[in-house]
């Protein structure tokens, strides 16, 4: 990839994003037909979960599909700021040093924000 030639990124990267795109409102569908199916087993159950045996399982099942849908929103909102990146001529730029981010990085992570030697200070 060379993201210093905005058109190429353009050509190059406009179709991963939109897949990985289309990918993710296919999750959030998915999760939120779960966790629809868990609100209708919740009201069927007694209500109270201390007690109810199946209580304790929905309430972590309804747990675990609300953090799995908050994370897929965020991906989207990641993925939607790439795009406008992409649009403005700045994607495959590192948002911390400026350093064009590897194109083999781009594809695994089409949002990524920064090079690796950036990603990497920023765990440490």
């Amino acid at each position: 990839m060379t993201a210093g030639d905005p058109h190429r990124a353009q050509q190059e990267f406009a179709p991963l994003l939109a897949a990985e795109r289309a990918t993710l409102l296919g999750l959030v569908d998915s999760l939120l037909a779960q966790r629809d199916s868990i609100a209708e087993s919740s009201a069927l159950s007694s209500g109270d979960d201390e007690h109810d045996p199946e209580g304790a399982t929905l309430a972590y099942e309804r747990a675990q599909v609300l953090s799995l849908l908050a994370e897929t929103r965020r991906e989207l909102d990641d993925l939607d700021r790439a795009t406008e990146r992409l649009a403005s001529g700045t994607y495959g730029h590192c948002l911390r040093c400026g350093r064009l981010i590897p194109g083999e990085r781009l594809t695994a992570r089409p949002a990524a924000t920064t090079c690796v030697g950036c990603a990497d200070r920023i765990r440490r």
